[in-house]
């Protein structure tokens, strides 16, 4: 008998079903849930490790929330980990990638939802005040078993109406504290409602429409046309003016009577209109790296009105426009900050070469809907001017990103709209002067000399 085959096999066998019951395991899960705005803002702080010490290359996050506008990971040395979405009809599926595959992998994730924090009741009157109501899960949605987890929720008032209490739990002024649970299943959805006075403003931009136009000559035009609603919950009844101002801490605390966005710091030629024309009631506050520009729109918005008006600037090119002989490169915001915990149902950016530009390149920070690039025709202008258009959905603040727009101009093409205008003006010129010597009269008049 071979017992070297024998101790072979065993050892095989061995390794096999220690394969077969291999697992990834959350050793410890902590959570944090900001519910202090309109947006629900998470922070996972996941142990996760395999059971039979296998190294783990791919983590899965599930998510049940169908409104995920932002999420990333780090691992433990706070390096970004790629990302792929998987297709799922009843949920969110993430495939996170490691650099190195280790048998222990600490994660990070943080995700901004949208929509999941509505007004509850869904109308009030003017001077009542706006309750909320947060739908989640207890637990994390994860398709892998949980030892030990808990939570900590944070609330924009400490006036709690009610949530759901699975012990042990512990409140404190605004917080909530849930937890430690342990041996959680997998794909567990149980339901977590919280129902508090939620005050702070429900903006939410239907659409924005964002211009951006270079000029070689020193300058870039920025332009933003918004329409905005107020989507907390809706006035109830007639608005009294008189009742707003007779105290204005008191009545209305719903309403949003300003707000502040923020511009580029060398920003100039500040304007803001509506419909109406320009609005005066705007302040500006120069600050060391940015404008703290506060907006007041002419009328206070309560649950379910809207706004629309357009605001905009002059920045200098050199600070967003690069040159190396014919190539440029444009590097700018995609979106800039509208207001505090903003969140855009869709955006429409579009970016307006100089004529004669070409072999345009677009780069962006995440994916975006390429739309069909046109010619846009201004004064002076023969072929036209290109316009790069492209549009993203459901938007938040973590989506300021930079992008980069590549193309090559021939610096003789600066030449082209100073000899058309001094084209133009020699033509009128000559037009002139023959207008004046030529004689346009009927009748014509001799005189005689006398004898």
């Amino acid at each position: 008998m071979n017992w070297n085959c024998l101790y072979l096999a065993i050892i095989s066998c061995l390794l096999l079903l220690n394969s077969v019951k291999a697992e990834i395991i959350n050793k410890n899960v902590e959570r944090y849930l900001d519910l202090s705005s309109q947006l629900v803002k998470t922070t996972i702080k996941i142990n996760a490790e395999d059971s039979a010490g296998v190294p783990i290359k791919e983590y899965v996050f599930t998510a049940k929330e169908a409104n995920i506008a932002y999420i990333s990971a780090k691992d433990a040395l706070n390096n970004d980990l790629k990302l792929r979405k998987e297709q799922s009809n009843d949920d969110q599926r993430f495939v996170l990638t490691f650099e190195k595959a280790l048998p222990k992998q600490t994660i990070q994730i943080e995700t901004v939802s949208v929509g999941n924090v509505k007004p509850y009741p869904e109308e009030i009157k003017q001077n009542e005040k706006q309750l909320v109501k947060y739908a989640g899960l207890l637990y994390l949605y994860s398709k892998y078993k949980t030892v030990t987890q808990k939570t900590q929720i944070k609330l924009s008032s400490s006036n709690i109406i009610s949530y759901t209490q699975v012990k042990p739990f512990s409140v404190s002024s605004n917080k909530i504290i849930l937890g430690p649970y342990e041996n959680i299943k997998a794909l567990s959805d149980e339901q977590l409602a919280i129902h508090y006075e939620n005050q702070t403003p429900f903006l939410t931009v239907n659409s924005l429409e964002r211009t951006i136009e270079v000029s070689h000559w020193g300058n870039i035009a920025v332009k933003e046309s918004i329409e905005m609603i107020h989507s907390g919950a809706k006035l109830k009844g007639s608005f009294s003016r008189y009742d707003f101002q007779k105290d204005g801490r008191q009545s209305g605390q719903s309403a949003v009577k300003s707000y502040r966005t923020y511009l580029p710091a060398s920003a100039t030629g500040v304007y803001y209109r509506d419909m109406n024309g320009n609005i005066s009631t705007s302040n500006m506050n120069v600050q060391r790296d940015f404008i703290d520009l506060e907006l007041r729109p002419r009328f206070p918005l309560f649950g379910g009105w809207k706004t629309q008006y357009i605001l905009g600037y002059n920045v200098p090119s050199y600070e967003y426009l690069f040159s190396a002989g014919k190539n440029y490169q444009l590097k700018m915001r995609l979106i800039d900050h509208v207001h505090d915990n903003m969140a855009i149902d869709k955006a429409v950016i579009n970016v307006i070469l100089p004529e004669g530009s070409s072999n345009i390149e677009l780069m962006t920070p995440y994916s975006i809907k390429r739309r069909q690039n046109e010619f846009i025709y201004t004064y002076l202008d023969t072929t036209g001017r290109p316009m790069i258009s492209f549009s993203r959905s459901n938007l938040v603040e973590n989506h300021i990103s930079d992008f980069t727009l590549k193309y090559t101009f021939s610096r003789v093409s600066l030449l082209q709209e100073p000899f058309l205008l001094i084209g133009f003006i020699y033509f009128i010129f000559i037009l002139t002067i023959i207008f004046l010597r030529l004689d346009f009269s009927i009748v014509s008049y001799h005189h005689n000399k006398s004898e």
